[in-house]
Order: structure tokens, then C-alpha cells, then sequence
């Protein structure tokens, strides 16, 4: 049964789901109409929220932009095509395989949501090279749903941000150790279910052989190096140059030494994108070879480079409009205290669709949620937390977040979005218990 539920999803969505950047201008209209109808705002000034927030995540999207320039180059260098061969070498099948991408897809982006991104699409490339039977959709698919873990894990935004001295809801709720947050009974019995329960998912939909829509392993073979012979001068010479590399790379290596082990800085996104840079010159061995590889990273790019200012302009209405302080307080005044972690989660999963930035939700949703919570006497960590599992659940069907995977892998939204939605319902009834339920 459930096989025939996600051959409709699947259809349905490949049919009405248009292109990712289609997409973000059929949403930047919802949302400028929207903020007329609902909040009384004249075409100018829903304009001007739009303008002003255009261009809002500019670092953010070279960042993004760089999230997947240096995964794409460590992941092509020989000693980690290696080990991705081997690790793609212990699945058997092609279920083994999508559980196996899975699984990886969710440690890796417990531990950091960037590293989360790029590791599993590029294990679901490695897993389609050893087994012509994978169905190429879900397995990306698959190592995509492993992102939906971030915002409870090491790296998510906001219980960082309320551990944190001085944020900007200190007055209201204090210092909130990550030990009530990400470590806490409740979130670690949901990380535990769903560690259960996505890969499950991902393996029941599997299609049959029959059905699976494969690609061709020589497609996804990296093309190798020019080797053609090139002039002895001194320029290329330093083009060629091991040692500058060894040198350079070393350095870099020297700086996450001394960041990880004598500073306090955490996990972030820069620390991460400076790893993979400097861990790609090393190990490609060569500055030519190193250039080579980005430039083939960089045609994947276009989609964050050209989309991301549209969301960043959407995120400018929804806050500018008070759209989404709205659709919060809606979801506030049908509340008691038992079912406010259950609404904030829902409220949060929806402004998420139109806000897809964890601390830029957390701004304009913190203040609404944690008064009511206060005048409900629900626990600031529990609803923190609920906003937290809202904004990453809905990334499943988000193609915001999806562009990075999407580019490695070499397809468009709607390829993957059918098997997403069914992966979107079942977890979405697992964290609205454990919200709700657990300690």
C-alpha cells in the first residue's frame, strides 16, 4: 500500500511541481498579495519589504555557494573517492543502499547541517555507481530527508543562539544550556525515533527493480584531468607545484588545529567550508588539479546564486508585512498549555516555507511564542525547540535547502519532492508526539 501511496505522490508532483526558481516566483506573489490582503499594505510598500530584503543573505548564499564548491572538491579527490567506494561497497541492494545513504545522510547533518548537505549527496552518487539497480531519485531523496535532523543536533541555530550570553531574548527567558535543549530527554528521544523511522520510511518505498529509475554509472563518472603536456615555465611550474600546495594546505589544517583546540569558536559553516578548501588543496596535490575541480563544482552553483536573493525578498515581506507575526499569534490563540509545543511546531513548519532561515524564523517567532508560553507555563526550552523541529521539518518539501543536493546530484526538485512528501507526513506525527508527550 504504501509503495502505491508514493507512486501518487511521486506522479503528482512531477505534474504540478514546477522548477525550483518557478517556484520562488509563484511564492514571492502568494506572499506580496498576501501582505495586501491580510495585513493592508499598499503594492508600494509590499514592494519596499520586498527591495529591502532582496538582498539579505548575500554572505549566506556564497556561503552556501561554497558548501558546495569544496564538498564537491574533497569528495573528488582520490583518497575520498575511495572511501566512499568503500562505503558504498557494504550495500548489497539497492535497499541496503538507500537505508545506508540515509543513515549516513542523518549523522553527518546531527553533527554539522552543511557537512549534512553535501555528504549525502555525494554517498547517493557514489552508492549509484556500485549498484546500476538504485533508484536514483529516492536515494538522493534519501540523503536529503537525513537533513531534517539539523536543527536538533550540534549545529541547530536556535538553542545555540539561546546558550548563548547576551541573545536577544536573554530578558525574557535567560541563559538556556544546550543540556535542556539538544541534549535534553525530549529531543534526544526524538533524534532516536526518527534515527528509526526515516530510514524505515525510505526503505518501504523503495520500487521494485522493475520500477526504480536508474542512471547510467558512466554518467556519474568525474571526468579525469587534462593530461595533455603543457610548456616548462616558471608559471607552470607553480601551477604544478606540490610543495606550494603541501605548504598552503598545511596552514590552512594549522588554523583548525588552533580554532578547534584554543578557542572556544563551535561548529559553524565557515569553520566547515575553511576545512573542506584547505583539505581539497592538500589533498588534490596540485593548484591545477585543485582549480580543475572547482571549476567543474561551480556550473552546479546557479540555482543558490540566482534563487536565494528571491527567498531573501520573500523573508523581507513576511517580517516587514507582519505576515508572519500574524500567522503566529493565529496559531497562539487556539493554544493551551498542553497543545502549545504541538501549534508552535505546526506554526513554525508553515512560516518556514516562506522564512527558510532557522535564526530569521527564531527573531520574528521568538517573541510571540516564548510570551505564550510564560503566560501558559510551558517550559522556554520545550517551545524553543518546537520552533526548532517546525523550521526543519518543512524542509523536506523546501526547495531552499535542497538546491546544494540537488546540484551534485545533477537533478531538479520535482525528481525528488514525491518521496520527500511521504517522508514529510510520517515524521510529522513522530515529532507531534514527542513534543507533545515526551518529558
Amino acid at each position: 500500500m504504501i509503495k502505491g501511496i508514493t507512486r501518487a505522490s511521486v506522479n503528482m508532483v512531477e505534474r504540478y511541481l514546477p522548477d525550483a526558481f518557478v517556484l520562488v516566483l509563484v511564492l514571492t506573489l502568494v506572499v506580496f498579495g498576501a501582505g495586501m490582503l491580510v495585513e493592508g499594505h499598499g503594492p508600494v510598500a509590499m514592494a519596499e519589504f520586498w527591495g529591502d530584503g532582496f538582498w539579505n543573505l548575500l554572505s549566506f548564499s556564497m556561503q552556501m555557494v561554497l558548501i558546495l564548491v569544496s564538498g564537491f572538491v574533497v569528495a573528488s579527490t582520490p583518497v575520498f573517492k575511495r572511501l566512499l567506494q568503500a562505503l558504498a561497497k557494504l550495500a548489497r541492494s539497492p535497499g541496503q543502499g538507500i537505508v545506508l545513504v540515509t543513515v549516513v545522510s542523518l549523522i553527518a547533518a546531527w553533527v554539522n547541517w552543511g557537512f549534512g548537505l553535501v555528504i549525502g549527496a555525494l554517498f547517493a552518487r557514489e552508492l549509484a555507481r556500485c549498484l546500476p539497480n538504485l533508484d536514483y531519485r529516492l536515494a538522493i531523496a534519501s540523503a536529503y530527508s537525513g537533513f531534517m535532523v539539523w536543527h536538533g543536533g550540534l549545529s541547530g541555530s536556535i538553542p545555540l543562539v539561546i546558550a548563548t550570553e547576551g541573545h536577544f531574548t536573554a530578558e525574557m527567558i535567560g541563559i538556556i544550556p544546550t543540556s535542556e535543549t539538544i541534549f535534553s530527554v525530549m529531543n534526544l528521544g526524538i533524534l532516536l525515533a526518527l534515527l528509526i523511522v526515516i530510514p524505515l520510511v525510505n526503505w518501504l518505498i523503495t520500487p521494485a527493480a522493475g520500477d526504480a529509475v536508474t542512471v547510467d554509472p558512466a554518467k556519474l563518472i568525474d571526468e579525469e584531468p587534462n593530461s595533455e603536456e603543457v610548456a616548462d615555465t616558471p608559471s607552470t611550474r607553480l601551477e604544478n607545484s606540490m610543495i606550494l600546495s603541501l605548504i598552503s594546505g598545511l596552514l590552512g589544517i594549522l588554523y583548525v588545529g588552533y580554532y578547534v583546540f584554543g578557542t572556544d569558536g563551535g561548529l559553524n559553516l565557515n569553520i566547515v567550508n575553511f576545512t573542506l578548501i584547505f583539505a581539497g588543496i592538500l589533498l588534490h596535490g596540485r593548484p591545477s588539479q585543485f582549480l580543475a575541480s572547482v571549476k567543474k563544482a561551480v556550473n552546479g552553483a546557479s540555482g543558490i546564486i540566482v534563487q536565494f536573493p528571491f527567498y531573501a525578498g520573500i523573508m523581507g515581506m513576511m517580517v516587514g508585512s507582519g505576515l508572519a507575526v500574524t500567522l503566529s499569534e493565529a496559531f497562539v490563540s487556539i493554544s493551551s498549555a498542553e497543545t502549545l509545543p504541538f501549534f508552535t511546531f505546526l506554526s513554525a513548519g508553515i512560516v518556514n516555507m516562506f522564512v527558510p532561515s532557522g535564526g530569521g524564523q527564531w527573531a520574528v517567532q521568538a517573541p510571540i511564542m516564548l510570551e505564550a508560553s510564560a503566560a501558559l507555563g510551558v517550559s522556554p526550552a520545550r517551545t524553543a525547540m518546537a520552533v526548532a523541529w517546525g523550521d526543519t521539518w518543512t524542509n523536506l518539501v523546501q526547495p531552499f535547502w535542497a538546491l546544494p543536493a540537488l546540484a551534485i546530484a545533477g537533478l531538479s526538485a520535482k525528481d525528488i519532492m514525491g518521496y520527500c512528501l511521504i517522508v514529510l507526513v510520517v515524521t510529522g506525527v513522530v515529532l507531534g508526539l514527542g513534543l507533545t508527550f515526551l518529558p
